[in-house]
């Protein structure tokens, strides 16, 4: 049967000590439809970026042999390297592995991009990181236009960028097509918390400008390994709300914790998102 979205699994769903071809088969097995690798901050996931062609070239086969592919990447590396930084080696370190990540991104296949909306993480924000966030982001767009790969801005956790909205507001400054917002429904949810706004109203101001969307569980206060269904996200309002702005592609985030049942909980969390896709698509517009 035909289904107009795609849903990914997100890399880290996953047990570290599996292949590539082995995380591939998992996605296949459980119902989903592409895999979201993950370039986090860690030595052994940086490493990736330094990949031969031959290794690239096993990634690329496995995609075809298994039939589920890899299309959207989280980079989450700049969260130690970021493109605000005082300290210049640290930037230049940010820019290297965006410009990295673009070409593994080429030569995998993938389209997106979903880049950490943190100007610094681990040092105080100012006016001067800011600045030279935004800088460097032009550079990044450009690096990302040369290749036909679309950034897209993941909202974090933390105040500098936890909302669409604000995310919009680097969007418009940049005026690329190739920088997008690929919200965090689950951030966005805490972040609009204490406002007048849901989820979904902030949703509506990227209108035009959301690549995808992450579907991840919260609770006040607690950003991940919130198990799907236990917190306040409303998924189906999520998906029907993206649906209507033109959003096809969505990702399941959550994390493996080194439980032994973790692809009961895989297959779970499809049949949970099965069951909202439903509800939120055979009803009104959404159909």
């Amino acid at each position: 049967m035909r289904k107009d979205y795609m849903l990914g699994l997100y890399e880290k769903s996953m047990p570290n000590t599996l292949t590539f071809k082995e995380k591939l088969e998992c996605a296949k097995e459980c119902g989903f439809d592409y895999m979201e690798i993950s370039i986090d901050e860690t030595d052994e996931k940086l490493s990736r970026l330094d990949m031969t062609k031959e290794e690239k070239f096993e990634i690329v086969k496995a995609m075809f042999e298994v039939g589920v592919p890899i299309r959207t990447m989280c980079l989450s590396g700049h969260r130690k390297y970021p493109l605000g930084s005082i300290n210049e080696e640290t930037r230049n370190k940010g820019l290297e592995i965006m410009e990295k990540a673009i070409d593994l991104a080429y030569d995998l296949g993938i389209r997106i991009i979903q880049i950490a909306g943190y100007d610094v993480y681990y040092e105080a924000g100012s006016k001067k990181t800011r600045e030279l966030f935004l800088e460097n982001l032009k550079k990044s767009v450009e690096m990302a236009a040369k290749k036909g790969i679309i950034l897209a801005f993941e909202t974090m956790e933390t105040e500098f960028l936890n909302t669409v909205e604000k995310a919009i507001k680097y969007v418009n400054l940049i005026n690329s097509p190739y920088l997008q917002v690929y919200p965090d429904c689950g951030n966005v949810t805490n972040a609009v918390l204490d406002s007048d706004k849901t989820a979904c109203d902030d949703f509506i101001t990227g209108k035009g400008h959301l690549a995808a969307v992450h579907l991840k569980e919260t609770v006040p206060g607690k950003f991940r390994e919130i198990t799907f269904g236990t917190g306040h996200v409303n998924f189906e309002e999520i998906i029907k709300t993206s649906w209507n702005l033109g959003v096809r592609k969505f990702t399941a985030e959550f994390w493996y914790v080194g439980n032994d049942n973790w692809k009961e909980v895989i297959k779970n969390t499809r049949e949970f998102m099965n069951s909202k896709f439903q509800n939120a698509l055979d009803k009104g517009e959404g159909k």
